[in-house]
């Protein structure tokens, strides 16, 4: 199936590794045009360089933190210098740290909000603009399967990824009529760096090897077995393309049937 993506751009958030790079790998295979960003610059710039060279894209590579609004709006300026344009923002921050409520401060809420949920607000403000005006657009946005089913000792992402849910439903109203789509993904267990990390911190909890606490979890996935980050791209590619333009207001999960509730 052509998605009609080529030569769209993308705007691709903590893009160097796990589900960024998947969603970047996804749309650099359909042909988009990326804007990419990461903390860390040296790495950015090595994930835009195996990009380029893959896929024969044009990839800007850029380090940006997106809790910083100084940032954000250095970033946007770049793209815009570079692209004139955007047409899918695939936005997406690191997880943050575990923990059970008796072990957490407000203090530790408020980074995870501004980790998730604001990341959130100030890229989709810095650049839905370009689709407004060009009267089409995607945002996608990264969540988690937190946001539908709270999981524990994992107190901070349930809060803080509920809201960036709330905030995707008011997009999907509000830009609707400029034939703009704003939807969420909610991964299950993908095999990346993070959800090996999690993997691990319930093991030391629990006081029982890294392997059971991997079984444990693919217990729960009536598919067997933990996601591919490419099977998590190319759902990012469909969301961004023209055949799912009825698409809206959503949260999709990815979790090989994890969810066991019915809304």
């Amino acid at each position: 199936m052509d998605l009609g993506l080529k030569d769209k751009v993308a705007v691709v958030a903590a893009a160097s590794r796990g589900l960024g790079r998947a969603a970047a790998e996804a749309l650099a295979a359909e042909g988009t045009r990326l804007a990419l960003c990461s903390r860390d610059a040296e790495e950015i710039r090595r994930t835009g360089e195996a990009l380029r060279e893959t896929y024969g894209v044009e990839v800007l590579a850029l380090a940006c933190d997106v809790t910083s609004p100084r940032d954000v709006e250095a970033f946007a300026r770049r793209v815009q210098e570079t692209y004139g344009t955007v047409h899918v923002l695939f936005t997406n921050a690191g997880g943050p740290p575990p923990g059970r409520t008796p072990d957490l401060t407000p203090a530790d809420y408020d980074a995870a909000v501004q980790l998730n949920l604001m990341s959130t607000v100030h890229l989709v403000y810095a650049f839905v603009h370009h689709m407004r005006e060009q009267r089409w657009g995607r945002i996608i946005a990264s969540t988690s399967i937190t946001v539908k089913q709270p999981l524990p000792a994992l107190a901070l992402s349930n809060v803080s990824r509920a809201g960036v849910i709330g905030f995707v439903k008011s997009l999907s109203l509000d830009l609707g009529p400029f034939h703009i789509t704003a939807n969420a993904l909610a991964p299950g267990y993908i095999l990346t760096d993070r959800v090996r990390h999690l993997l691990e911190d319930q093991a030391r909890r629990q006081g029982i090897p890294f392997e059971e606490a991997l079984q444990a979890a693919v217990g729960q996935i009536p598919a067997g077995r933990l996601g591919s980050p490419r099977e998590f791209g190319a759902v990012v590619a469909f969301l961004a393309s023209e055949q799912a333009s009825y698409i809206n207001g959503e949260t999709v999960l990815v979790d090989g049937g994890m969810y066991r509730g019915l809304h």
